[in-house]
C-alpha cells in the first residue's frame, strides 16, 4: 500500500457526498440519494484501485542521462516512458534532480494512451564542477476515473561528473579554423608576413602571392613557381590558473575560477586542433595540477581531468612560487597565458616583478576580467544623488583597470581585458593573433 496516494478528485467527491449529508438534515429524501453516492464513491475507489494495481508492470519509465553534464551549459536529460495498461493513463512526473539546483517545484504532467510512448526532456546548467547525484524517477499514474494514483520508482541513485565546459568545442573549433570571430561585429585575424614553416613548392595561379615566387625554381621549369607555407605548429603553449581569492568572485552564478577553467578547455582544443602544445597548471599557495605541454591524442582527456574537481582555497596567491616553479618547468620558450583578476594598480604592482621575470623567457598574456556589475552603473543614466556617486566610483575602479594594462604593456606584458561570459572568444582570438604576428 505504499505506493498507493489518493488524488484530490476522491476528496471533491468526498465533499460533495458529505454535502448531500448537510442537506438531508433540511429534506429527509436526499439521505438515501446520500447513501448511495457514498457507496458508489467508494466502490469506484476499489475499481480504480484494482484497474492500476492488478498489473505489475503497468508503466516503465527511463532517464537518460548524458555521460557527463558540461559546466555553465544547458544539459538535457531525456526521460522515456510506456504506457502497458490497456487504457489511458495521466501521470505526474518527479524526478528527484541534485540538491546542487535547489530546484523543488519540478513536476511534468502527461497523458499517455495505451501501449503508447512518451518521450520528452528537460534541461539543466550546473554552475559547479563536481558530483551531480540523482535520486528516484517518480511516476504516478492515474486511470480515467483520477481518484487514486499508483506510484512506480526507477533508477535511484545515479551520478553524473560535471566537466569543464565541452559542449560548444565543436564551435570553436570551426570558428578557429577559418580564423573569424564573432564579437559585437566581425573582427577578421590578419596574417602578417611570412612566420610560417615551408611546406611546398607549387606553380603559381592568381591570387598568390608575388613575394612567394621563387625564383630558381621558375628558371628551371620556365612557369611561375611559388613557395607554399603553412603554420608554424608544436609551440608551447602553457594555461597558469590564478585559483586564490580573488577568483571566486561570481557573475552569472558562474564564479571567475570556473570561467577561467571553460575558457582553458575552450582554448586547449584550439590549440590542439592547430598542431601546438597544450599544457597547464594552477597555482595560489603552491602549484598544482600540473600537465605537462604535449599534443598526443589523449592530451584533452588529461587537461580536462585535472580542472575537473579544481576548487578555491580563499589564500593570496603567491606569484613568487609561480615564477619559480615556471622558471624551472619551463625549459624553452613557450607562450604563457595567465588567468587571474587585479582589481587595483597596486594588487598588481606587488606582483609585477614576479610577471616581469616570467616574461624575460616567456611571451606573456595576463587575462583579467571587467567587471559586469561596474560596467552596469558607468552605462546607466543617473537620476540621483546617489546614482552620481555610485557612477564616479565605478569610472575610477574602471580607469584603475585601464592604468594596470598600462603598466603591463610597459614591460612588454599582453593583456586580454574581457567580460567573464566573453572571455572564451576573446582568448582565442588573443592566440590565434599571436600565431598570425609569428611573435611568439
Amino acid at each position: 500500500m505504499k505506493n498507493l496516494y489518493i488524488n484530490t478528485r476522491f476528496f471533491f467527491a468526498l465533499i460533495g457526498v458529505g454535502i448531500l449529508y448537510v442537506l438531508a438534515f433540511f429534506f429527509p429524501f436526499l439521505m438515501m440519494v446520500a447513501h448511495i453516492a457514498l457507496v458508489i464513491c467508494f466502490l469506484a475507489v476499489m475499481v480504480d484501485y484494482l484497474l492500476l494495481f492488478n498489473q505489475k508492470s503497468g508503466l516503465q519509465a527511463q532517464r537518460i542521462l548524458p555521460e557527463k553534464l558540461s559546466n555553465g551549459d544547458e544539459n538535457f536529460i531525456k526521460i522515456d516512458i510506456k504506457n502497458n495498461y490497456n487504457f489511458k493513463i495521466n501521470t505526474k512526473i518527479i524526478d528527484e534532480i541534485p540538491f546542487q539546483f535547489q530546484k523543488r517545484d519540478f513536476l511534468i504532467l502527461k497523458t499517455i494512451d495505451p501501449g503508447k510512448n512518451t518521450y520528452f526532456q528537460y534541461s539543466l546548467e550546473p554552475k559547479e564542477r563536481g558530483e551531480y547525484h540523482f535520486g528516484s524517477l517518480n511516476v504516478y499514474a492515474s486511470s480515467p476515473l483520477g481518484l487514486v494514483a499508483k506510484r512506480f520508482n526507477f533508477q535511484k541513485d545515479a551520478m553524473l561528473p560535471a566537466y569543464p565546459s565541452f559542449i560548444h568545442l565543436r564551435k570553436y573549433e570551426l570558428m578557429a579554423l577559418q580564423s573569424e570571430f564573432m564579437l559585437g561585429g566581425i573582427k577578421k585575424i590578419r596574417k602578417l608576413g611570412h612566420t610560417m614553416e615551408f611546406e611546398q613548392i607549387k606553380e603559381y595561379v592568381p591570387g598568390d602571392d608575388i613575394r612567394t615566387i621563387n625564383w630558381k625554381a621558375t628558371s628551371k621549369t620556365n612557369r611561375l613557381m611559388v613557395n607554399q607555407f603553412q603554420d608554424e605548429k608544436s609551440q608551447r603553449i602553457f594555461i597558469l590558473i590564478d585559483k586564490g581569492r580573488t577568483m571566486k568572485m561570481p557573475f552569472n552564478g558562474l564564479s571567475l575560477l570556473d570561467y577561467s577553467i571553460n575558457a582553458a578547455m575552450a582554448l586547449s582544443h584550439i590549440i590542439l586542433k592547430k598542431g601546438d602544445r597544450a599544457g597547464m597548471m594552477t597555482f595560489s599557495k603552491k602549484t598544482e595540477n600540473k600537465v605537462a605541454a604535449e599534443n598526443k591524442s589523449g592530451q584533452l582527456k588529461k587537461i580536462s581531468e585535472a580542472l575537473y574537481n579544481i576548487k578555491t582555497d580563499f589564500f593570496e596567491s603567491d606569484f613568487n612560487r609561480l615564477y619559480q616553479d615556471v622558471k624551472y618547468s619551463l625549459n624553452q620558450r613557450s607562450l604563457v597565458l595567465l588567468f587571474t583578476n587585479f582589481e587595483t594598480l597596486d594588487g598588481l604592482n606587488r606582483q609585477l616583478k614576479y610577471l616581469r621575470g616570467i616574461a624575460k623567457n616567456h611571451l606573456l598574456v595576463v587575462i583579467f576580467f571587467k567587471n559586469s556589475e561596474l560596467q552596469t552603473l558607468i552605462h546607466k543614466n543617473p537620476e540621483s544623488m546617489q546614482e552620481i556617486y555610485d557612477e564616479v566610483i565605478a569610472e575610477k575602479f574602471e580607469f584603475e583597470k585601464k592604468l594596470i594594462i598600462q603598466e603591463l604593456r610597459k614591460y612588454g606584458i599582453y593583456t586580454v581585458y574581457t567580460l567573464p561570459e566573453n572571455l572564451n572568444i576573446d582568448v582565442i582570438n588573443k592566440y590565434l593573433e599571436i600565431k598570425a604576428r609569428g611573435i611568439l
